[in-house]
């Protein structure tokens, strides 16, 4: 844990933008298993017989490392035989053997997997640190939809993005922002951590917040308190508003934890305009007495005025 000095020290400036996010996975994402047919009419899955699962990573394919898809499906069809696959599963690195099979459909050369080497969505600045350019965002990492896997990145990207809509959340049906951006469009920076606390870059240029011309400092733990604080988000245009919230449980931790305090959304416009809590708010900062706090990171989905936040110190520990 990051101590409390080092804490009360740091001054940063609250973000609230709405940001996009692009990136490419290290290695290649298995996000399916699929039964091939072989061109003497049998069906099997290789990839299944060989022990590879749905979230592995593939990292090299007979030695040559890999990072698109494309690339595994070419180099399996130019060795059209026995495969030697390094994957990644979880923390654990493993060899796996598997022999590919001949498609009835297309006589290509199939390992009876589905794979993805990019992704890219939209959520919420927490924060940018002026003195070296660094920013933080979400509060919690990027999965993949499909396996629920923390994704390990090689390459990744920070847009501006624009919010055009907002779903409302409901009981049960949690809500959404409709943001944009463009694939075309220069990033603003790059992302080089991708952690179960958030994501962590550096920036280009320096960004602003208008609410904000001046850092803020940061809370510790032990200086939050249940009751009245702010949440800084978007929820039209490039507009960062902020919005009262009520910090209605504190969960003190010896281990960093996203789930660090529930909040409530008490905001009578917030309320109206998204129902409260939605999906792509994640990273919304959480000030408190003027002092940076945390960041939202989930949605009660029984309760969508109602979430989680994380402490401002788990996600500084993760930059580091």
């Amino acid at each position: 844990m990051a101590s409390s000095d080092n804490i009360s020290e740091k001054t940063l400036i609250p973000g609230g933008h709405s940001i996009g996010v692009r990136m490419d996975v290290k290695g290649v994402l298995i996000v399916g298993l699929e039964d091939i047919i072989t061109i003497d009419g049998t069906t099997v899955n290789p990839g299944k017989k060989a022990g590879l699962e749905i979230g592995d990573t593939i990292i090299e394919v007979n030695g040559t490392k890999v990072y698109k898809a494309t690339e595994v499906q070419k180099i399996v069809n130019e060795i059209k035989g026995d495969l030697n696959l390094k994957i990644q599963r979880k923390d654990k690195i493993m060899m796996i053997e598997l022999v590919p099979v001949i498609a009835k459909e297309d006589e290509l050369y199939k390992l009876g997997v589905w794979i993805k080497d990019k992704t890219a969505g939209i959520g919420t600045l927490t924060y940018y640190d002026p003195e070296n350019k660094t920013f933080g965002a979400l509060g919690h990492g990027i999965i993949d939809a499909d396996t629920g896997v923390v994704l390990d990145i090689n390459d990744g990207e920070l847009l501006d993005s624009k919010v055009e809509s907002v779903k409302e959340g409901k009981f049960g049906k949690p809500g959404e922002i409709h943001g944009i951006f463009y694939e075309s469009e220069d990033p603003i920076g790059e992302l080089k951590i991708n952690s179960e606390f958030g994501i962590f870059g550096s920036v280009y240029e320096k960004i602003e917040n208008p609410e904000y011309a001046s850092p803020v400092s940061i809370a510790s733990q032990d200086e939050i308190y249940e009751g009245k604080a702010y949440i800084l988000t978007t929820i039209e245009g490039d507009n960062i508003e902020r919005f009262e919230i009520e910090i209605e449980r504190i969960n003190p931790q010896k281990e960093p934890d996203i789930k660090s305090m529930i909040i409530r959304v008490t905001d009578k416009k917030l309320l109206e305009k998204t129902g409260g809590i939605v999906q792509g708010m994640s990273g919304s900062p959480i000030i408190q007495d003027g002092k940076l706090i945390g960041a939202v990171t989930h949605v009660l989905v029984n309760d969508p005025t109602r979430g989680y936040g994380i402490f401002i110190e788990n996600m500084l520990e993760a930059a580091e």
